[in-house]
């Protein structure tokens, strides 16, 4: 008898039954944990950029409870609430910055949904979807460059890192060439309508990303719109290419077809 693996949920007796007519049995199969596939790349460390209050450092290290994280975050209450959550793990440490391409004091727009605090001012698209993340208020923060803070941490590779900066990530990946040549995975918050006023879209951040030597492999966490349905944003994942050298290393001409 064939074996026919589902995931988890309900099947009645009649359902069944049809399947052993056909000569299957049917087995149920849990649901997949999010980036349990990462189980396989042996990460050694995570920079977990845009951290909120830990909600993926927490998932992230349960995946891989081995790594060290780095948890960046600059909203002050968000941070002591992500110091609270994570504090306990030795090889957990938060830092109360924001990243981007240039370092300073900063004004952020701090919203009363603080995931959807930002650097840029909200779009009207956001408020119209999102109505709950109307009102932010602004507030100074810290801000420096990843490549400026990268000598103070311990990078040991195969590196991941995790972007979700609402529209200023395309500021976070200029900031930190020499890091992310060193990066072998991406978690990057992508949107493909503008969220934020001045934010770079998904065209931009793909073409950034191949050109510093990383594939595109896929999706997670697609955020719609609730009105009508349509696709806002996702969290896309990149994979550095096989066999392709950091761009730091490239000259204009070395890359093959990173720039095609």
């Amino acid at each position: 008898m064939k074996v026919l693996h589902c995931l988890a949920g309900p099947l009645t007796t009649c359902g069944r039954g049809f399947f052993r007519l056909l000569g299957l049995e049917v087995r149920r199969i849990p649901p997949f944990e999010p980036y349990s596939w990462l189980r396989e790349r042996n990460i050694r460390t995570v920079l977990d950029i845009g951290a909120n209050v830990g909600q993926f450092a927490a998932q992230i290290h349960r995946v891989l409870p081995d790594a060290t994280i780095y948890s960046f975050e600059p909203l002050p209450d968000c941070y002591e609430d992500l110091v609270a959550r994570m504090g306990q793990f030795p090889d957990f440490h938060a830092l109360n910055l924001a990243l981007g391409d240039s370092s300073g004091r900063e004004q952020i727009y701090r919203n009363d949904y603080t995931p959807t605090s930002s650097l840029l001012p909200v779009d009207d698209l956001l408020v119209q979807s999102f109505p709950f993340a109307a009102q932010a208020t602004p507030q100074e923060i810290q801000m420096r460059r990843l490549d400026d803070v990268a000598p103070e941490l311990v990078l040991v590779e195969p590196i991941l890192i995790k972007i979700d900066v609402q529209g200023m990530e395309d500021k976070v990946i200029l900031g930190g060439e020499n890091v992310f040549a060193k990066a072998s995975i991406l978690i990057v918050e992508t949107s493909f309508v503008a969220l934020y006023r001045g934010q770079a879209l998904f065209d931009t951040i793909y073409d950034l990303l191949r050109q510093r030597g990383f594939v595109y492999m896929g999706t997670e966490h697609i955020v719609r719109n609730p009105t009508d349905g349509r696709v806002l944003q996702c969290d896309s994942l990149f994979v550095r290419r096989e066999g392709q050298p950091p761009r730091s290393q490239c000259s204009n001409y070395d890359c093959g077809d990173a720039d095609q």
